[in-house]
């Protein structure tokens, strides 16, 4: 963060805190002991402007030579994945403008009869050839089915590279992707490197449009600003960048974790942050762009959210008990469960004192009016990525729907965070499809 921004912020900040102050001793009638927690509640928020600061990292001359002579090994992990996804991403990674050096695939016992027109085979043969006359290392395993994080150590506990990307095998990169995800790397202290996870079915049905604007506030927002601070918690399997020795040295533990005498399978992508962060500086490259096929059904979604909002549940507990009781990750993770906490008391307070209740529709209006203004801000964010395959039109209507997913996250996807927090010890393994559950159609781009 340069000074100048540092100076912005604070100034924000302190304009802020005085009218927040003043207008809800307004709108609850002189009724102060209110001020301190909604004030605390816009406080927590802090991740919001602080978010905006976050920029790509640039090397220099001499920086950029010595990224070229990184060793960098990609992993895909497959499992009852669309042949056609899979085949596209392996196309994205052929054609980067920065090629890797090698690229290891391992298909986690999949189920071979998906009805698609093309096979694993058919996959496995064209990425081959095509490697083979790029001069790249390919291979290609196939193992009993136990787990995403056996399937990358299956490689990655023994391979050389210097850099280990993991990439979802129904992802596909922009061809810059690998050139700019390896830019931060030419800081020493950084360990890991998060990609900008954009949806790529985006128009498929009112559910891909809408988790277009669920993915916003993590991918853009908190992840952003974490990255300001360099202390990014989540990666995303999509695309992530690791110092190789941080992840070998993790072989034998990380495929074994465990929570309450179960195998810890999900939630994989926060473990290998969780071993940089211990390690060094972990930062978000908003301009490593990768494209990711959503859910397409509303049972595959919720599935999916319940098993990610389980794992995070888990790995809160792991940094209030690792992390430095003096460092963003503890405190930022205590700021998130206080501001869930008064979420629930101010309500309740409102529900419960006559007088308070009495300005209960002026305070409604008020809370609508904030998330909407909030909502709108971060779907600006819709506005970063150029895409030739959206129109306008599309993105002005997604902007437009921005109140839809706030309201969204506080009906549905709140009251299933709590239900995850006291579930979270139902621990699966890939946990999302017992088959193939989103295909590729050939009119999808990723530009």
């Amino acid at each position: 963060m340069t000074l100048l921004g540092g100076v912005v912020l604070t100034a924000f900040l302190a304009w802020g805190v005085a009218h927040v102050c003043s207008t809800v001793a307004a709108l609850v009638g002189g009724h102060r002991g209110m001020v301190l927690p909604w004030l605390v509640s816009f406080l927590l928020l802090w991740w919001v402007p602080l978010s905006w600061l976050e920029r790509p990292r640039t090397v220099s001359p001499g920086q950029a030579a010595g990224l070229d002579r990184l060793r960098v090994t990609v992993q895909i992990p497959v499992y009852n994945e669309d042949p056609v996804a899979l085949r596209g991403c392996l196309h994205s990674l052929l054609v980067q403008t920065r090629p890797v050096d090698r690229i290891r695939v391992v298909d986690d016992g999949s189920v071979r009869d998906d009805g698609s027109p093309m096979t694993y085979d058919d996959v496995r043969a064209e990425l081959f050839e095509r490697a083979t006359a790029r001069g790249l290392e390919v291979t290609w395993d196939r193992t009993p089915n136990r787990g995403k994080r056996h399937a990358q150590m299956h490689v990655l506990a023994t391979d050389d590279a210097d850099v280990f990307v993991t990439l979802d095998s129904d992802s596909l990169l922009d061809p810059d992707a690998i050139a700019e995800g390896l830019k931060p790397f030419a800081d020493p202290k950084v360990t890991s490197v998060a990609g900008h996870v954009v949806v790529l079915n985006h128009d498929a049905n009112a559910l891909t449009r809408l988790i277009n604007l669920l993915y916003l506030p993590f991918t853009r927002g908190l992840r952003s600003a974490q990255s300001v601070l360099g202390r990014v918690t989540i990666n995303s399997g999509t695309l992530a960048f690791y110092r190789a020795p941080i992840v070998r040295e993790a072989a034998g533990v990380y495929e074994h974790e465990t929570f309450r005498g179960r195998p810890m399978q999900m939630n994989d992508d926060s473990m290998l942050t969780f071993y940089g962060l211990l390690a060094g500086d972990t930062v978000h490259q908003p301009s490593a762009l990768v494209f990711t096929l959503a859910p397409e059904r509303w049972s595959h979604y919720l599935r999916q959210q319940l098993r990610w909002m389980r794992g995070t549940t888990v790995r809160h507990l792991w940094w209030l008990r690792y992390m430095p009781l003096t460092g963003v990750v503890f405190w930022s993770t205590v700021a998130e469960y206080v501001h869930i906490a008064l979420g629930l008391v101010i309500p309740v307070a409102i529900l419960t004192d006559p007088g308070l209740r009495a300005h209960c529709g002026t305070l409604a209006v008020a809370g609508v009016a904030i998330g909407t203004a909030m909502s709108y801000l971060m779907a600006l964010r819709l506005f970063t990525v150029r895409r030739t395959d959206m129109r306008l039109r599309q993105l002005l209507l997604l902007f437009a729907l921005a109140p839809v997913a706030a309201a969204w996250r506080a009906v549905v996807l709140r009251p299933l965070y709590f239900y995850a927090m006291a579930t979270c010890h139902r621990i699966n393994r890939w946990g999302t499809r017992t088959g193939v559950e989103v295909t590729r159609s050939a009119r999808e781009r990723t530009t």
